[in-house]
């Protein structure tokens, strides 16, 4: 099979998995907010706690942002600052009750739908695909860092 046409199976596979919605409502949140809510479960489930300043880091953006966003965010009760009990100047990001209650019903589908997957594929077929979609996606990021910089607007 030549490129092309193995570029167009790629988008073609992109293009189902996206159309692939576990959940029927639309979350309200924009992508930014996703991978803010990312980083603060990722942090929870590994026992740390994220200040403004790190959740900037991590998301590469400014800490006058994260402001911004965890304002919004924490009147529409999905975050919530949390003092530090020995430094009150210090103020951890977390999720709120309800958000981390609809993160963990959310996380019970996902894991269900993972399962149920996992039961009609067999265990070996989709540990098979994952370690061949990571050592795809570990070429590309190969292939990528080899070839020369090309600017969008050398493309159009």
């Amino acid at each position: 099979m030549e490129a092309s046409a193995f570029l167009r199976e790629i988008y073609r596979i992109s293009k189902r998995l996206e159309e692939v919605k576990i959940f029927d409502d639309k979350l309200t949140l924009n992508n930014t907010e996703m991978q803010m809510v990312r980083e603060i479960i990722l942090a929870k489930e590994s026992g740390r706690r994220l200040i403004s300043s790190r959740l900037a880091k991590n998301l590469g953006i400014t800490r006058s942002a994260v402001s911004q966003m965890v304002n919004k965010m924490e009147d529409r009760k999905i975050v919530c600052r949390v003092p530090d009990a020995k430094d009150r100047k210090i103020a951890y990001i977390e999720l709120s009750e309800k958000a981390l209650d609809a993160y963990n019903q959310m996380k019970e589908r996902v894991n269900l739908f993972v399962q149920k997957i996992i039961d009609r594929l067999g265990e070996g077929k989709v540990g098979d695909f994952l370690t061949k979609a990571n050592e795809f996606l570990d070429v590309c990021g190969e292939v990528l860092q080899e070839m020369p910089k090309q600017s969008q607007q050398e493309c159009v």
